[in-house]
């Protein structure tokens, strides 16, 4: 089982969430999973251009780090990713990983996968922003298990309680991928999703041909 933590904080050694990225790995590392922590912000990670060339051919015309990192999360059984609250949003380095991302929302590339967030705010938006980031797992194709959030402020204490919660989302992350836990009423979210992108991809078939030949090499749609 490997389980991987993204931590898209700014902050480096500094960062608040990425105590929360790591107590989840000890988490899961617990439960016998093999850990790998990455910071995205020591990763060279351009702009996507929206050129659509990924869709056509599986490859990307930026030469960056994003070949790696991705590499990495499609090896991993689990996913954490983690994010301060910038704006109530997720950090710009996140936001710029995950937009590179599309040919794999478009073939679905997670299914089968399992991850979850962490989040820390200076006030407020913790939440929100654990949520964006489970649904963008669920737009990948995996299942989200949940999330830990925390709004500090002043309160650098918070971050205990926070940390304890977090390590305990890592050996329920390393139990569920263990276990291949069902999330029902997820799992069809997962599902609908999966249909869209099913019939996205058949309808441009003629001009994504890397997309329409990974589906049917996938067995999920039959060519025509």
């Amino acid at each position: 089982m490997k389980i991987i933590g993204i931590n898209s904080s700014p902050r480096g050694k500094e960062s608040r969430t990425r105590r929360l990225v790591e107590a989840v790995l000890e988490g899961a590392g617990g439960e016998g999973a093999e850990t790998e922590f990455i910071d995205l912000c020591d990763l060279r990670i351009e702009y996507c251009t929206a050129c659509g060339t990924c869709y056509i051919s599986g490859e990307c015309i930026h030469d960056d780090d994003f070949a790696w990192i991705f590499e990495k999360m499609l090896e991993a059984d689990g996913i954490v990713l983690g994010s301060p609250v910038y704006l109530y949003g997720v950090t710009a380095q996140l936001k710029t990983l995950l937009d590179r991302m599309a040919d794999a929302v478009h073939c679905q590339m997670f299914e089968g996968k399992y991850g979850c967030a962490v989040s820390t705010a200076g006030g407020a938006g913790e939440d929100e922003v654990v949520a964006y980031m489970n649904r963008m797992l669920n737009l990948l194709g995996a299942v989200a298990i949940g999330g830990v959030g925390v709004a500090i402020g002043a309160d650098i204490e918070a971050l205990v309680p926070a940390g304890a919660n977090a390590e305990r989302l890592g050996h329920d992350l390393a139990s569920a991928i263990r276990e291949r836990r069902s999330y029902p009423e997820q799992e069809g979210r997962v599902a609908e999703l999966r249909e869209h992108f099913r019939n996205l991809v058949t309808w441009n078939r003629d001009l994504w041909r890397h997309e329409y030949d990974y589906w049917v090499e996938k067995g999920r749609i039959e060519r025509e």
